[in-house]
């Protein structure tokens, strides 16, 4: 379907399929981009039915999913069940998915025979990597793999013991430059967009403006071309991750205990389930579709 002036998440009923091209038609007419993280069917298809122009599939897994310190534990094997599971439930936006440590590290052609992997075998569009000019070979043997490349800058979380822990980066002029010269790099490499992690709003947009491709921020200010976060804190589903940049669009948390509470009462007390949540002896009452609510078995 052939592109039109108006933003994907408003062109009708059904949108067209998100590509790396329409990201960067979208920088072009000054349409911000939205991406979200997250790691299943379930939430994925939330996700495309609001209109998100990209899902990422983060390796920070590890620690929303997984309950690790850290990203450092997550395999290629764990992005790619992920990836899998949201590539089923959302069709439309741009995946794209993390390259976890340790898979593009060691070598240019490990790095290859991963990120492929997660084209063929997970239905990905893209993958990300973290790093600048030091990893610029790795992003051309990607890109000449026919693997598109997000690039990935800042605070980089692979690199949290190097960095001294989760820290904005870029707070020096020297650490800007080098910030805009890793950016300007990895654009020249091939990266159809690069993500800005954790830098002042000001080191942002200069690094935005030193490059054709969008910018993706999440802890940069608005200065970005587009921006991202992690599913469960904009759900605000965990109470103890309060990180400055996560804005709460909802307060999930304690509705979910609410519910779980109220489950766990209702199990004690004998009232549930009920006879609306029972059934009888008559016809049809044990068939598939009637027990799944007209749906097939899950």
């Amino acid at each position: 379907m052939a592109e039109t002036s108006k933003p994907p998440s408003v062109q009708g009923d059904k949108r067209p399929k998100i590509t790396t091209h329409t990201l960067l038609q979208m920088k072009e007419r000054g349409e911000h981009v939205t991406m979200l993280t997250c790691y299943d069917a379930t939430f994925a298809r939330l996700v495309e039915a609001a209109g998100v122009e990209v899902i990422l599939v983060g390796d920070s897994l590890g620690m929303v999913i997984q309950g690790h310190a850290n990203t450092l534990p997550v395999t290629v094997e764990d992005v790619l069940y992920h990836a899998r599971a949201v590539r089923r439930g959302a069709p439309t936006p741009l995946l794209v998915a993390d390259m976890p440590f340790r898979s593009y590290q060691v070598s240019v052609e490990e790095a290859v025979r991963n990120g492929t992997r997660f084209l063929a075998e997970a239905g990905a569009e893209a993958v990300k990597l973290e790093g600048g000019t030091e990893y610029v070979e790795v992003v051309r043997a990607l890109v000449r793999a026919s693997v598109p490349v997000m690039g990935h800058i800042g605070l980089t979380p692979q690199s949290v013991h190097a960095l001294g822990g989760y820290k904005v980066q870029g707070k020096t002029e020297g650490a800007a430059r080098k910030l805009v010269a890793d950016a300007v790099a990895l654009e020249e490499a091939g990266c159809f967009a690069i993500v800005l992690e954790g830098m002042p709003s000001d080191v942002a947009q200069r690094v935005t403006e030193a490059v054709h491709v969008p910018t993706i921020g999440i802890g940069a200010g608005a200065a970005c071309d587009g921006q991202v976060l992690v599913l469960y804190d904009l759900l605000g589903l965990d109470e103890s991750f309060k990180p400055k940049f996560v804005k709460r669009y909802a307060q999930l948390a304690g509705a979910v205990e609410g519910a779980v509470r109220a489950f766990r009462d209702e199990v004690r007390a004998g009232s549930f389930p009920d006879a609306a949540h029972s059934f009888g002896g008559g016809p049809g009452d044990g068939r598939l579709r009637a027990l799944y609510g007209g749906k097939a078995e899950r």
